[in-house]
């Protein structure tokens, strides 16, 4: 796998809440210097990255509902359209973890329901996330076959602000589960090439990591 292959599987991540303006900058110079598919910034940076990437092939992803998920199906709707109003691509939401843990299944399904349907409209991508890492393997299958249903874009493993990521385990059983027209994203405590290698050997085919340029470096003197 070359270099640039690597790059075109990252999501260029900051979403610390300390994040500032001259970050967020040096953020996009560098997704596009190395060639990564998205910067994954904050809602407020939303305008500032899209207007730094003006004319480059990298993507502006944000995120809905982040971290914890349980804000209502109307705020989600909202910054949904905001974000997308602003110039982002990809909308990395956070499913509703309370109404998963309630067995609330008719909360899920108006959630996808009302909100899926208006980012394609906008001809943009929705990446939803189900934060693997505090489920358990009967909750991931229940995830998977819940959201197979839907033309989502992708699920995503974690936000990286829960006690544990992704992990090899969740992202094999993830791509058993899942219909083939479903990506996966493996996102939360990725920081070396050879984790980005056997995530994508298990089925990723999107990265989310605040280690991009690292993962890069170790990338070229490998391959």
């Amino acid at each position: 796998m070359s270099s640039a292959s690597v790059a075109s599987y990252i999501d260029h991540t900051l979403l610390k809440p300390t994040a500032k303006a001259a970050d967020i900058d040096r953020l996009c110079e560098e997704a596009m210097q190395y060639g990564f598919a998205a910067v994954c910034v904050p809602p407020c940076y939303v305008s500032r990255a899209r207007q730094y990437l003006q004319g480059s092939r990298v993507k502006v992803a944000t995120v809905v509902g982040f971290p914890l998920g349980y804000a209502t199906i109307e705020t989600k709707l909202a910054e949904a359209k905001q974000a997308m109003g602003e110039g982002a691509d990809e909308l990395d939401m956070v499913m509703n973890l309370s109404a998963l843990f309630s067995g609330d299944e008719a909360y899920l399904r108006r959630e996808i329901e009302t909100i899926l349907p208006v980012v394609h409209d906008g001809s943009k991508i929705l990446k939803l996330i189900i934060e693997s890492g505090i489920l358990s393997e009967d909750q991931i299958r229940f995830c998977c076959n819940l959201y197979g249903n839907y033309p989502v874009d992708f699920l995503k493993t974690s936000t990286g602000f829960a006690e544990k990521g992704a992990s090899l385990e969740a992202v094999k059983l993830m791509r058993s589960l899942l219909p083939e027209n479903i990506q996966i994203k493996a996102s939360g405590g990725i920081r070396h090439y050879e984790q980005v290698r056997q995530y994508l050997e298990a089925g990723a085919t999107r990265i989310g990591c605040s280690a991009g340029v690292a993962i890069m470096q170790e990338a070229i003197q490998q391959v």
